[in-house]
Parts: structure tokens; C-alpha cells; sequence
């Protein structure tokens, strides 16, 4: 029997299994469970290497129901592991048995204390969530890690979560007042501070037997543990001394949910940092970095940060020159935050403390678009470092060792010999005034796990001789239980056993974890993905050709579930509208995983559990820029339709509106427009188009133009320079020459802004130059998964465009969906042509090409329309903002006076997305994250900018609100 067939006969007898669990705990009262096999997929991994398949997930709705589970996880002798934002990096949130997702339903702040200066939180509870509650308080919570928009209260408490800013508040634990728990004993209490004596009774009495066992083991508890402030490895059994106030649930913090699940939790919240400052310090080298991190400490900053340059490298590639502030000179820099201890004096505290850097390369901040700029790197460091220079994947581990800060130059250099040793690479960034350090490698783990084994035990002696701690804030999980014998005596292991048997005598929460742990090698998910070569699709150029490591740059970090409105970014709109991990970027690369492993997801391209994962992608594009893996889910998408249909009867849909162009030109341009609008006008008849045409009958078709733009550009008179610029022999005209590209959705739906377009593009001193034939770039083809028709048309786009490209002409394309595939699907399309590069290099937006210097931009006669006083609310199309970018929109509208309010999200529509039957309600729903309350608090008269006919179909249809582009906006083509 071959692995993967053994594999595959484990998994149905493992399903076997969890349809008996499912049953008994259903007929236990627990309403949401579910034992699907793409449910059990979507929560086998979290952030880390690993891969553990649960029986069951389960969605508790009250902390009472999470105490009942634990209860019967107790009494059935089943593993249970409870899980929040599932960010977890070390493997601490996957375990077989039950799952439990604690993120759904126990999300709230349950109160703000403004004057005790607390919150009381249940354990689901986004630390984003809790900082905007108490942020009106001028009040917030101290530690804040990286992954805070989706990073869950009871997620942090399990993992001890610390954060930048955890130099100045301390760790987590430093900031729980108390927990409600329940341990695998059947007892639930509240844990605090207190007992033995104190008068307490919520603190070490409460558990029998805990009070001997520390007094028992004082001397290894003082000597072995708490050696400095990041020492997160292992069980926090200090708190529980006497000259640290016997204090309970700060020993809980950082348990992982070995010993209890925490049903609730009181913390203590800090004041909001006053006028912060960054002051960024640039050294040859992160080691010589980290040297200058001792004299910096004494000035009492918030946070000081590491950042390679390399890192800023991986921004650059990612997201284009602009992405990455003006840093100083070096090769390694330190982010330093001061704010205001007495008001207005964070400047001078920031000017003395550079002073003492050691270094003249030096930059001060003020809170701003910049320094935001450079924590948004800080904060994407997971998902940028998950690639290194030469474009391998990078893998957690070693992934946030800590050592004393004193330590830490010194610590950098021998790790760079061991890395150099093993022929490994990593772009290390993290807590520098904490001593932790964060990095990825390109540890080999495509094949096996042997190089992790041997890489991580040597990477452990050496975390140790500098008196260090294999976590320095995401805890040991799966990936360094094992290895907490090179950091902890053979009787400090048993002390951390016996606690956890205190609490869990039967090993039933979260086993294999810190005690009696599981090899660091095992359950790895990688290793099990066979290559699959592209096969006449989309081309994975980034990844090699390769379809399985495209699909694994997803790690797992999560922030495809981050509240845009906390956040800001457009992904993952289903998610935001579900709240289903199915529905977040995470969880279908995670299926798409589990469909190439083949143990779990059986059927391939087109199994039911891949169909259903993906069915409501919007196709939005918006991960491939916001995920900071570069994770393109919409790609993903079109390769599975693709592979999935071929050669077989396709989806109406697939006809319908993926072959739109091809309909819409004929309904113009056989002149019938006038008549097909008259017939849909009708009610009736327009609900048996759309439901024979497998749409949803609430919609509306959009009305066909009655003169498509192309019609009214050839009976346009034409001017000596038009005639001039029509024949590319001719000597080049005085004025320069652009291709205006008006793509199907332009010419035969939305026509004036063709026309305002050469309005525009005329007075800015611009030839036009249109094309003699119709040019579709075959977008409706590719979001439906016909890439052999997409790549047809897409050639005969190359053949039509690049003469003009080659005699310097640059192209300017209107609709940004259409724009975008000339800017990145065609070069997956037709990724051997060197055409489509100079293609995709010479396509602009209208605001990039007015931005644009010479020879490109507008000549200097151009006179901007002032726009002083118009409130504008733009919409940006989900594929402007991962493709090109709204910068430059953003940028040109400020210029011309404009009042503008950005909605940060998608519309809903989408494409084909929202007209398909099945999708209309998450269409709305998606709509009501950003678009409608954007829209419903907008001032009276405020325009609504919206480029993407979608965009402008939604706004329409949903809020009877009429869009207009950029290109009318410029022009003073407004909406009656």
C-alpha cells in the first residue's frame, strides 16, 4: 500500500470516528457541530508547520457551553484544543479530537471600566476589537502583537503574546487581573491573585496540591525561570512564588490551553500613548543593530524594533517602490517609539535618544503616513519574510527565539554561522528591545522534515548558551515542546508535568504540547504536497510553475479575517460578511492543501468540498496585494475552474455572463440595443433572462449603450493630428500620442467615459490614437476559468497593442478590472511572449498617466479642473487597489482640492459574482461592510468616484446612487 493510500484509509476511518463524536455531542445539546471533511480541513492548521486533522469542530455560543465541552472532553477521553484567530505559529492551535473555534460567537467586550481602568472580555475577542471599544476612553490594552486586528484575547492569554509596545506595558500576563476558567478536572473557577495565607481565595488554594508543589520546588522555580523578560518557554510558574503574590491566573497566561480554557478574562488596560514619535536608526548590519540596543534602553521607550533591509526589499517587491518610506542609510535598522511623558516633549526625548544610538543615521518621524507605513511592514513581517530573496518558501521555527538584550548582537552573529552552516537564508526582524527575534527559513521541507530536526536541536543549544528562550511570545506548541530539555533541567520538566497534571490528569487539553510533547518533525503538512505543474493555465511564474507551492504561501497568519474598518485593506470580503473561516483566504488555501495532500479531500479539481470553498471567492484579487504572502486567491480560483471544467459542460453562468463581451458586442453592434432595453425594460421579461441565464432575479440588467463609444469616435471629424496619429508610419506629431483602449465594458455599457476620456486626455495635450478593431482582454473568461479562451483573446490583444507599445505609445485603459489583467494576468497568460511584458510596463490608469513625467505625462498647458469644495466618496475598484494601486487616484484628487472620503472595501458585486443565483445575499451583505454605510453617511451632494462599472452597478442598483469616473469627474460629466 503506497503512503498516500494508507493515508487516505486512515482519514475515513479517522471520518468514521468523528461522525460517532459528532452524534454524541449533538446529542449532548452542542448545536454547531460540524465533522465535514472540508470543515475538518479548514481548521487542521493554523500558522505553523503542521497539520493535525480534528474529529470535529465545534462553535460554542456561551462560556457555559465551552465549560460543558471541556466537561465532556473529560469525561469521553477526547483531546480538545480551543482555537481563536487560528494565528497560532507554533502548531498550540490544531490537535486531533475536538477543535473548538472560541472567534465566532464569544467575540465581545463585555465592559469597560474607565475608572478601575479594566475590560472584562470573552476569550473570542479581537484584540482590535477591545482597543476600538476602549480607545473612546483615551484607554487601550497594553501588549499588541503584529497580528492584533484578528488575534483573539484567549489566543494571546494561551501564548503569553507580547507585541512592540510590550517594552513599555509588559507582557500579557502582566496585564490579566483574572480568568474564568474550566480544567480537565470538571472544576470552573475564577483565577486571580492570592491565597496561602493572603486571605485571597482566588489565587494558588484553589487548586489542591499546587501550593506543596511550588513550595517543593522553590530553588529550580527562582533560579530556572523568569531569568528576563521574554522568557515565554515552558509553564510561567514564578507568578506563583510568594514574593510575587501567589497570583494565579498570570500562571495560567502562556499555558497554551494545556491546563484550562479560559471562559473569560478581566484585564487591565493602559493610557493611549500621547504624540508618539518614531526615530528610525540605520546600522551596516542587524547585529550591529541589536549592539546599540543596551544604551537606547535607559531613555524608557515604547518599543524598539528590528528591520533588515532585506525585509524592505521583500515591501519593494511586493508592493512597488512607494510601499517603503525614505529609511537612512544601512543595512539593518531600529524603529524607536517615544511619546509624550509631559505634553509636547517626545520630540526632544526622541532627539536625546538618538544621540545615544551610536549611529548619524538618523530619521524622526512624527505619527503620520510615514511611520504608519513602516509599523504596516513591521506588522506584515510574517507574511514578507515567508519568501526569501531568491524566492523559496520560508518556514517558522527557530521563528521568535529570545535572549536577553544585552545578549542579542553576539546571539544574532553565531545564529548567522549556524544559518550559514546549514545553507539556510532569513530575513530576521522583531522585538529588539525585548532580545526576540523573528525569522522565517528556507529550511527544505518539501520532501521531509529531516533538515528542521537537525537545524532546530542545533538552534536550541545555541538559544540556550546565551541564556535564552526557545519562544520569546508564541509559545512552545508543537514546534519546541520537544526541544525544552535544552533550555530546562530534567526536575524542572517534571515540575512542569506535575502542574499540568493538577489541572488535566487525563491529557485531554491540548496534548503533545510543553508536556509529553510531540517531535518537532512530526504531523508536518508540507512534506505530504506532491509539485503539480501548470497544464495549459495560468502560468505561477513567482512559484515555478508549481500549483502546490503557489497554494502553500499561504502560512496561515490570518489576516484575510482582519475588520477592514479596524484595519483597513480590502480582504477578505465574504469573510467580513459570513464570519466563516471557510469564506477567508485562510481557509481555502487551506482545502486547496488538503485537495493536493489527497488523504482528506478526496476528487481533486472537482471535489464538492473544493467547489463549495470557493464558491464565494468574489474573484476580488484584493489578497494578492493586502495578504502580506502574496496568497492570489482569484488565480487560484480561475486555475481549479479551469482544470476543473475542461473538456466538460460548463455552469450557464459560465456562458452567460463569462462570454459577456461576445454578447454585448453583438447587441450593439448589430444597433438592436434600443430593442433589447425595451424588452428588459419589462419586469418580467428581464426575470426570465436573468433566471434562464442562471442569475439572480432581484437583479437588474445594466441597460447596453444605444451608440457604443467606437460608433461616435469614427464619425467624430477628424483632425489633421488624428489623421496623422491613425497611421504609425507617419512622422510622430507634435503633440504626444496615447492609445486610448476602450475595453468592452467602456464601448458598450458606459460610453461617456470614453468620450469624457478624450475630453480629458485632449486638453491635457494628448493625441489619441483607437485602435481600428474591438480589443477584449478577456477578464469574464478568466474569472470563469476558460483560460484557453482567455489566452486566445489575450493574443489577439498582444497582436493588436503592440506596434503601438513599440513605437513608445503608451496604452491608458478605463476600466480598471480590464486594466489590471494587462497589468498581471497577461503576463501569467502568456508568460513566454516579451510582448506582454511591454505591454503590461506601458498600461496606465488615467490618474497614473497624468502623474506620469515625461515623456508619458501631460504636457504643461494642461490646466487641472479644481475640484475645492466637491466632497467626493470613492469607491476603488478590489482590483485598482491590488494591481495598480490607488496611490496616485488618491494623490491626484487631493491635488485638485477634492473633499474625499475612501471607502476601504469591495462593493459586492464583483464581476459576475453578485448577478449569479446563489450569491445575491453575500453580495448585499459585502456591500453593507463598507459601500452602503459609506454611501448612507456621505454629505448631501457628495459624487460618488467610482471607476469599475460593478462598483458603480452596485452603488446603483443597492442605494439608487449614480457613480461616475475619474475621467467624467475631470471632465465635469456629473450624474443628474
Amino acid at each position: 500500500m503506497t503512503s498516500s493510500s494508507a493515508g487516505t484509509t486512515a482519514a475515513r476511518a479517522a471520518e468514521g470516528e468523528g461522525r460517532e463524536l459528532a452524534a454524541q455531542l449533538r446529542a449532548s445539546g452542542f448545536a454547531e457541530v460540524d465533522d465535514s471533511r472540508r470543515r475538518r480541513a479548514e481548521y487542521s492548521s493554523d500558522a505553523s508547520n503542521y497539520r493535525v486533522v480534528p474529529e470535529v469542530v465545534v462553535f460554542p455560543r456561551a462560556a457555559d457551553e465551552v465549560a460543558g465541552l471541556v466537561d465532556f472532553a473529560r469525561t469521553h477521553d477526547v483531546p480538545l484544543t480551543a482555537r481563536g484567530g487560528g494565528t497560532s505559529v507554533a502548531g498550540n492551535a490544531i490537535g486531533p479530537g475536538i477543535v473548538m473555534d472560541l472567534s465566532r460567537h464569544l467575540d465581545r467586550v463585555l465592559r469597560i471600566d474607565p475608572d478601575a481602568r479594566t475590560a472584562v472580555v470573552e476569550p473570542g475577542t479581537t484584540l482590535g476589537s477591545l482597543q476600538h471599544a476602549a480607545a473612546p476612553h483615551g484607554l487601550r490594552f497594553g501588549p499588541d502583537p503584529s497580528t492584533w486586528a484578528r488575534a483573539t484575547l484567549g489566543g494571546m492569554i494561551g501564548n503569553n503574546a507580547c507585541g512592540p509596545r510590550a517594552l513599555a506595558f509588559g507582557r500579557t500576563a502582566d496585564n490579566v487581573i483574572s480568568l474564568d476558567v474550566a480544567d480537565g478536572r470538571g472544576r470552573r473557577f475564577t483565577a486571580g491573585r492570592g491565597g496561602a495565607g493572603t486571605g485571597a481565595a482566588s489565587g494558588i488554594d484553589l487548586v489542591d496540591g499546587l501550593d506543596s508543589l511550588v513550595n517543593a520546588n522553590l530553588d529550580v522555580i527562582r533560579t530556572e525561570l523568569s531569568r528576563f523578560g521574554r522568557q515565554i518557554s515552558g509553564y510561567s510558574l514564578e507568578h506563583l512564588l510568594p514574593e510575587n503574590g501567589r497570583d494565579l491566573a498570570k500562571a495560567l497566561v502562556g499555558t497554551e490551553g494545556t491546563c484550562v480554557a479560559v471562559l473569560g478574562a478581566t484585564v487591565r488596560l493602559v493610557d493611549l500613548p500621547r504624540d508618539p514619535v518614531l526615530v528610525v536608526l540605520g546600522y551596516p548590519d542587524m547585529a550591529s543593530a541589536a549592539d546599540a540596543v543596551p544604551a537606547l534602553l535607559p531613555h524608557h521607550p515604547m518599543a524598539i524594533e528590528g528591520l533588515d533591509a532585506r525585509l524592505i526589499d521583500a515591501v519593494v517587491r511586493h508592493s512597488g517602490p512607494l510601499a517603503a518610506p525614505t529609511l537612512p542609510a544601512g543595512g539593518g535598522w531600529l524603529l524607536v517609539e517615544v511619546a509624550d511623558r509631559e505634553p509636547g516633549d517626545a520630540l526632544d526625548r526622541a532627539e536625546r535618544l538618538a544621540r545615544d544610538a551610536g549611529t548619524a543615521a538618523v530619521r524622526i518621524l512624527p505619527a503620520g503616513p510615514e511611520a504608519r507605513a513602516l509599523w504596516r511592514i513591521r506588522e506584515d513581517g510574517a507574511g514578507l519574510a515567508g519568501r526569501t530573496p531568491a524566492n523559496r518558501q520560508a518556514w517558522p521555527g527557530v521563528e521568535d527565539a529570545a535572549v536577553p538584550p544585552e545578549r542579542l548582537g553576539a546571539y544574532l552573529r553565531d545564529f548567522d554561522d549556524l544559518l550559514g552552516r546549514y545553507g539556510l537564508h532569513g530575513l530576521p526582524y522583531g522585538h529588539f528591545g525585548d532580545g526576540c527575534v523573528h525569522v522565517r527559513l528556507d529550511i527544505p521541507l518539501d520532501t521531509d522534515g529531516d533538515v528542521l530536526r537537525s537545524f532546530m536541536e542545533d538552534a536550541a543549544i545555541l538559544i540556550a548558551s546565551h541564556g535564552g528562550s526557545l519562544s520569546g511570545e508564541h509559545g512552545d506548541g508543537r514546534a519546541r515542546s520537544d526541544l525544552l530539555r535544552h533550555m530546562y533541567s530534567p526536575r524542572m520538566l517534571d515540575v512542569f508535568g506535575a502542574f499540568k497534571h493538577l489541572f488535566d490528569p487525563a491529557d485531554v487539553l491540548n496534548p503533545g504540547v510543553i508536556v509529553r510533547p510531540a517531535s518537532v518533525d512530526a504531523e508536518l503538512r508540507r512534506p505530504h504536497a506532491l509539485p503539480i505543474a501548470a497544464i495549459n493555465g495560468l502560468a505561477f511564474a513567482h512559484d515555478d510553475g508549481d500549483f502546490t507551492k503557489a497554494v502553500h504561501r499561504c502560512v496561515g497568519i490570518g489576516k484575510c479575517r482582519a475588520d477592514n474598518s479596524v484595519s483597513g485593506g480590502f480582504m477578505c470580503p465574504s469573510f467580513l460578511a459570513t464570519k466563516d473561516e471557510k469564506d477567508s483566504t485562510r481557509g481555502r488555501a487551506r482545502v486547496l492543501q488538503d485537495m493536493i495532500n489527497g488523504t482528506l479531500i478526496e476528487g481533486g479539481w472537482r471535489a464538492p468540498e473544493v467547489e463549495e470553498s470557493l464558491d464565494l471567492c468574489l474573484s476580488c484579487k484584493a489578497c494578492a496585494s493586502d495578504c502580506p504572502a502574496g496568497v492570489d486567491m482569484a488565480a487560484y480560483k480561475s486555475e481549479v475552474l479551469h482544470r476543473s471544467y475542461r473538456g466538460r459542460i460548463r455552469p450557464v453562468t459560465h456562458y452567460t455572463l463569462g462570454w459577456l463581451p461576445r454578447w454585448a458586442r453583438i447587441a450593439t453592434g448589430a444597433r438592436v440595443s434600443a430593442v433589447a432595453n425595451a424588452v428588459l425594460s419589462v419586469r418580467a421579461f428581464e426575470k426570465l433572462v436573468l433566471l434562464a441565464g442562471g442569475m439572480d432575479a432581484r437583479r437588474a440588467i445594466p441597460p447596453f449603450a444605444r451608440r457604443p463609444f467606437r460608433a461616435w469616435w469614427k464619425a467624430r471629424p477628424v483632425s489633421a493630428d488624428r489623421a496623422a496619429g491613425a497611421d504609425r508610419g507617419a512622422a510622430a506629431p507634435a503633440r504626444k500620442r496615447v492609445l486610448l483602449w476602450v475595453d468592452t465594458f467602456s464601448d458598450n455599457f458606459s460610453p461617456t467615459i470614453g468620450r469624457a476620456a478624450v475630453s480629458v486626455l485632449e486638453s491635457a495635450g494628448y493625441e489619441i490614437v483607437v485602435p481600428n478593431q474591438a480589443v477584449c482582454c478577456g477578464l469574464t473568461w478568466i474569472t470563469t476559468g476558460q483560460l484557453t479562451g482567455a489566452r486566445k483573446k489575450l493574443a489577439h490583444l498582444v497582436e493588436v497593442f503592440h506596434p503601438y507599445v513599440a513605437d513608445g505609445i503608451p496604452i491608458l485603459g478605463l476600466e480598471p478590472s480590464c486594466t489590471a489583467v494587462l497589468r498581471s494576468d497577461l503576463l501569467e497568460l502568456l508568460p513566454g511572449d516579451p510582448r506582454a511584458r511591454d505591454i503590461a510596463s506601458a498600461t496606465y490608469t488615467l490618474a497614473e498617466l497624468l502623474a506620469a513625467e515625461e515623456p508619458v505625462g501631460p504636457g504643461a498647458a494642461w490646466v487641472a479642473p479644481d475640484l475645492s469644495g466637491r466632497s467626493v466618496v470613492v469607491q476603488p475598484h478590489c482590483h485598482h487597489h491590488s494591481v495598480m494601486g490607488f496611490g496616485p487616484d488618491a494623490k491626484l484628487l487631493t491635488s485638485l482640492g477634492a473633499e474625499t472620503t475612501t471607502i476601504s472595501g469591495c462593493c459586492g458585486l464583483a464581476g459576475n459574482f453578485g448577478m449569479e443565483r446563489g450569491h445575491y445575499d453575500v453580495s448585499v451583505a459585502v456591500a453593507e461592510n463598507s459601500l452602503l454605510p459609506g454611501l448612507r453617511s456621505a454629505p448631501e451632494g457628495s459624487i460618488l468616484l467610482a471607476d469599475g462599472l460593478s462598483c458603480r452597478t452596485q452603488a446603483e442598483q443597492l442605494a439608487g446612487t449614480k457613480g461616475v469616473h475619474l475621467a467624467e469627474l475631470l471632465a465635469g460629466v456629473l450624474p443628474r
